[in-house]
């Protein structure tokens, strides 16, 4: 082979292999898709191509945070269980709460980080702590998608961020965030760390880190409680959002917008939308299925694992990336039309 034909085939194996690591961009505005469905009953009162696969960036910790939360129901887990920093959890870029190797956090600690200040290192730690690697966490997180139903989603990460060299996005639908939010929601614990604007974490330390929410609907759309943003370059601007007002719930989710304002805006929409449906229903007690636990005190979070997957329901500044955005080539093929 001759040093042209050399350099030709090593140029084409770092294109394929640089294509191979990163995501197409699927933003735009409004969206690339959204829904809004009854909390309560599952029904969907509005959809609009919620079947578009896209990228949910940081709204994947909603499903971190649910298989730890199912440890803390089943007592493997408590939420003052101690958990240590690796030295991988340390090295996590993007939003975080700037663990070292080395210190000690609750599992409680860490779960606010996570759906707060949507700290990646949190999410490593936790994933480490209860699965033993990334790796594993990650093959239970895709288990319990399957038995929820979720049959658009397929993660590879428990934090959401932009995928690396060799490395594919997490994948998911409006649809599905929109499940996984009921399920979440039905649990009861998601509400409690959703709903807090600020925190400090490392609050005995001289100068406690402020975590901030990057929900701007909280304290906005009346009765706002959650849940989850998320965002990188390809993956635009994505919000699961729960509002709750009088005994009615919704859920709404918009993936994929271009921008974070026009997200916020349709989000409101969208919100109103769902509350002016004459199909929303009233939950016989506001609480009854929602109710957001007393302050952590370790074992005493009432988590209930269903014993059967979530219905499906009838059809009808954010995560920081990394500083260089992802580019070309991560093709997400569509979902099979019925």
């Amino acid at each position: 082979m001759s040093t042209g034909q050399r350099l030709a085939a090593l140029f084409a194996f770092a294109f394929v292999f640089l294509s191979a690591s990163a995501a197409e961009k699927l933003a735009r505005n409004p969206y690339l898709g959204a829904i809004v469905t009854d909390a309560w009953t599952g029904e969907v009162l509005f959809e609009d191509n919620a079947d578009a696969r896209g990228y949910p960036a940081s709204i994947t910790k909603l499903m971190t945070f649910g298989i730890v939360m199912d440890r803390v129901g089943a007592g493997q887990l408590r939420l003052d269980t101690p958990v240590t920093v690796s030295a991988a959890a340390a090295r996590t870029g993007g939003s975080q709460v700037y663990l070292k190797q080395g210190e000690v956090f609750t599992v409680d600690d860490l779960l606010y980080a996570l759906i707060v200040q949507s700290a990646n290192d949190a999410a490593v730690a936790l994933a480490e702590h209860v699965a033993g690697s990334k790796e594993a966490f990650v093959s239970l997180m895709n288990s319990q998608a399957r038995e929820l139903g979720l049959t658009n989603t397929t993660f590879h990460s428990p934090h959401g961020l932009p995928p690396g060299r060799g490395q594919l996005p997490d994948v998911s639908t409006a649809r599905d965030l929109a499940r996984l939010s009921r399920e979440l929601i039905k649990r009861g614990a998601i509400l409690r760390y959703s709903s807090t604007k600020q925190r400090p974490f490392r609050e005995a330390s001289a100068q406690p880190f402020i975590m901030r929410t990057h929900n701007h609907l909280l304290g906005v759309v009346p009765g706002c409680d959650g849940l989850k943003t998320g965002y990188y370059s390809a993956a635009g601007f994505s919000l699961a959002a729960s509002v709750e007002r009088d005994g009615r719930r919704i859920i709404t989710v918009v993936l994929g917008s271009a921008e974070r304002v026009p997200r916020d805006v349709k989000t409101k929409e969208l919100i109103e939308h769902g509350f002016a449906s004459a199909k929303l229903t009233r939950a016989a007690s506001p609480t009854a299925t929602a109710e957001i636990p007393a302050p952590a005190v370790a074992g005493q979070i009432p988590v209930i694992k269903p014993s059967s997957p979530v219905s499906s329901a009838p059809t009808v500044p954010q995560q920081c990336s990394t500083a260089e955005s992802p580019t070309l080539i991560f093709r997400v093929i569509p979902p099979n039309k019925p």
